[in-house]
């Protein structure tokens, strides 16, 4: 009850917020920050643009209810990786790529709601006990740093699911990491860029994220902690036809899931 009431006066504050611009030349267009109004006037149609802001804002108000919560605390891999997306939703909503940020937003409303979901489990259960393996700053450093050595960028060559040495040392690195933390699972998503039809683009960005589940296996992360999928060239990590675009798209994207019922039984462990 008291997070719903919560979003409700978020939700009636954003529709009455005003808009504001940064200042010219003030950082490049990663920096600006997406405002959450977008006013509209009496003799303005609504365009995809408003509903996309107003979805924005209502997500980023959701993540920092859930962060009050503790979310950060007892998740913060997931935390990570959605400030992330929402930081790249701005950009996306800024340049006018509508397509590409309604997917994001639906991407980043199922990863809310399952934080939503994992972090009523652990309050339910007074659970939450952050990984002991790595002396931590703050909550999210272990998320920031397996993030990205797992999603770093020029992993693949072009119609190839051969891995880049440097990336394969790079999952060597994070597969350290990840054995000393078992909480955390992966859920590996093969790309491809746009070269090549939807067929042979599906297959090969299933073969992508084979490869890599692969290695993490022989660096000695169990499968059962491994779970894959593909999207072939759907999903791009930025649109566009150019080399430098096409290398960062043909691509895995790992995401790392916290697992309640193993935080559960670290919980039971400290407890004896």
């Amino acid at each position: 009850m008291h997070r719903q009431a919560c979003l409700f006066i978020l939700t009636l504050v954003l529709l009455t917020a005003c808009s504001s611009s940064p200042p010219i030349g003030r950082g490049g267009f990663a920096e600006h920050h997406l405002e959450s109004g977008y006013p509209v006037e009496a003799d303005q149609p609504l365009t995809p643009a408003h509903g996309l802001r107003f979805d924005f804002s209502l997500l980023s108000q959701q993540l920092d209810i859930l962060i009050q919560e503790g979310a950060e605390l007892c998740f913060p891999a997931t935390v990570v990786q959605a400030k992330t997306r929402l930081k790249r939703i701005a950009r996306e909503i800024a340049g006018g790529l509508i397509y590409d940020a309604a997917n994001d937003i639906i991407i980043q409303r199922r990863l809310i709601s399952r934080l939503e979901r994992q972090l009523d489990y652990v309050n339910e259960h007074e659970i939450c006990s952050l990984p002991r393996s790595l002396p931590l700053a703050h909550p999210g450093k272990l998320g920031e740093k397996l993030d990205h050595l797992l999603n770093h960028d020029n992993q693949f060559a072009t119609g190839s699911f051969a891995l880049n040495p440097k990336y394969m040392a790079q999952l060597a690195e994070a597969a350290v990491l990840l054995k000393q933390s078992p909480e955390y699972h992966l859920l590996i998503t093969g790309h491809a860029d746009d070269r090549g039809n939807q067929d042979y683009n599906l297959k090969l960005s299933d073969n992508r994220a084979k490869q890599v589940a692969r290695y993490l296996h022989i660096f000695g992360i169990s499968r059962k902690r491994i779970h894959l999928s593909a999207v072939g060239e759907d999903n791009p990590l930025f649109t566009g036809n150019e080399a430098q675009v096409r290398l960062v798209n043909r691509r895995v994207s790992i995401e790392l899931i916290e697992n309640p019922e193993r935080q559960k039984s670290r919980g039971e462990q400290d407890a004896l």
